[in-house]
């Protein structure tokens, strides 16, 4: 006997206005938030048992306006060639054919022209959303084992330093404003950190957290706030039509649903390029994938040699983040590989030996691997607003600055909703057989 198809059915009143968020990591929490706070009716879609899954999960911890500089720079082609029969270089790049890998690198290279005023709007968007997501965290009560040390940059030669001067100057432009350091304030600032140091740069104002932490409170927030997580739900289609966005998944049953919304804003990430293909729009966003380890400081002398401090070694690409007491997140490195999310122990390898080197009294015997996909425009800024077609709309592409540009992208986002459409009371959303 043939099963029939459940249906996922919205019951509107006539002004009431549904609208999907496709994603659970942090942007689309985050946008979900956003959109219940302006009064709409949100159902939020994720193939995840749990919000904050993918590359949400076991992020660089960082929120860092600091590192608001995009890799469009001729310096980051003769690095990345350098690199390329390394495998333990900050960037991989995998030499197999691809046309969405290499026609992606071409886009990359032609917004080099770009790079000065790119890297300025991101740090104005990375100001802004470090003063909403304090905001945020406050309203809602949400602990994330944040920390507001700042973030200190530190660089081994004067070439590294005056490039980096170079990077302030278009950083300030943008709101952020960097303590340059010599190598004996860096050793006071950070005394555990051991090197040789030319110099480096304190951003007070920056700070670190869990952002897996983060965004699972958020999501408790916003269910309180009237949103409804779909989660275990695999989007097999999108479309648009004359009475809005019909939606097509298999529930964690193996079952078929649909439903209908008058909007959707895309959040899935790498899934997000598919997904705009259906819905009419070109949103190229490559997966570049990122590693991170968690040092769990087992022990007294591991916890009193890890840094308190977030740091960021940009020679090796390196961030850290302490996580409260007990742990150390380390993350680095660009893979260009495609939608692959191995774990490889040669991208591990050098951030242990990273820890190693510059604090030798940590215990490394235990480390938890990650690896995360970062959705990339060749921009590298992120696709927020409106899509070709009314009811369509994005917030996605935010490469490695997902966690410290959402709270702004949210509200932009949800402040385009809010332009094309008038919320109103909510309603049951219910399953109808």
């Amino acid at each position: 006997m043939r099963r029939k198809r459940r249906v996922l059915t919205i019951h509107r009143s006539e002004k009431m206005t549904s609208i999907a968020v496709i994603g659970a990591g942090i942007t689309g929490v985050t946008t979900a938030y956003e959109l219940a706070l302006r009064g709409f009716e949100v159902t939020v879609y994720d193939r995840n048992r749990y919000p904050a899954m993918e590359t949400s999960f076991a992020n660089g911890g960082q929120l860092s306006a600091s590192n608001a500089e995009v890799w469009n720079h001729p310096s980051t082609i003769l690095k990345g060639l350098g690199w390329l029969l390394k495998s333990d270089a900050p960037l991989s790049l995998s030499l197999a054919p691809s046309w969405h890998k290499y026609s992606w690198l071409a886009e990359f290279l032609g917004h080099i022209r770009h790079y000065a005023s790119h890297t300025t709007q991101t740090a104005r968007l990375a100001v802004a959303a470090r003063a909403r997501m304090v905001q945020i965290a406050a309203d809602e009560g949400i602990s994330f084992d944040r920390s507001d040390r700042g973030i200190l940059h530190f660089y081994a030669t004067e070439a590294q330093m005056a490039h980096a001067r170079r990077v302030t100057d278009l950083l300030a432009q943008g709101g952020v404003e960097r303590i340059e350091l010599d190598a004996q304030a860096i050793r006071r600032l950070e005394p555990r950190l051991q090197g040789d140091f030319a110099g480096g740069f304190h951003t007070p104002s920056d700070a670190t957290g869990d952002i897996h932490l983060f965004t699972s409170g958020l999501a408790q927030a916003s269910q309180r706030h009237g949103v409804r997580f779909e989660m275990e739900s695999e989007i097999l289609f999108c479309r648009h039509d004359s009475t809005g966005v019909r939606i097509a998944l298999r529930d964690k049953a193996g079952q078929r649903l649909e439903a209908s919304h008058l909007a959707v804003v895309i959040c899935a990430g790498t899934g997000s390029r598919r997904l705009a293909q259906m819905l009419g729009d070109r949103i190229n966003i490559y997966p570049v994938k990122g590693y991170s380890i968690t040092v769990n400081l087992c022990d007294a002398a591991s916890r009193d040699a890890a840094p308190e401090l977030s740091l960021l070694d940009d020679a090796a690409k390196i961030v850290t983040s302490r996580l409260g007491p007990d742990r150390f997140r380390v993350a680095g490195t660009a893979e260009f590989a495609g939608e692959n999310r191995d774990i490889r122990a040669c991208r591990i390898r050098p951030l242990v030996d990273w820890v190693n080197r510059h604090f030798p009294e940590i215990s490394t015997r235990q480390c938890v691997p990650w690896a995360g996909l970062r959705p990339m425009m060749p921009s590298m800024l992120p696709k927020v607003g409106p899509g070709r077609r009314a009811g369509v709309f994005y917030n996605t592409g935010h490469g490695h600055l997902g966690w410290t540009l959402s709270a702004a992208t949210a509200e932009l986002v949800a402040g385009s909703v809010a332009a094309r459409f008038e919320a109103a009371p909510r309603t049951a959303l219910r399953k109808a057989a």
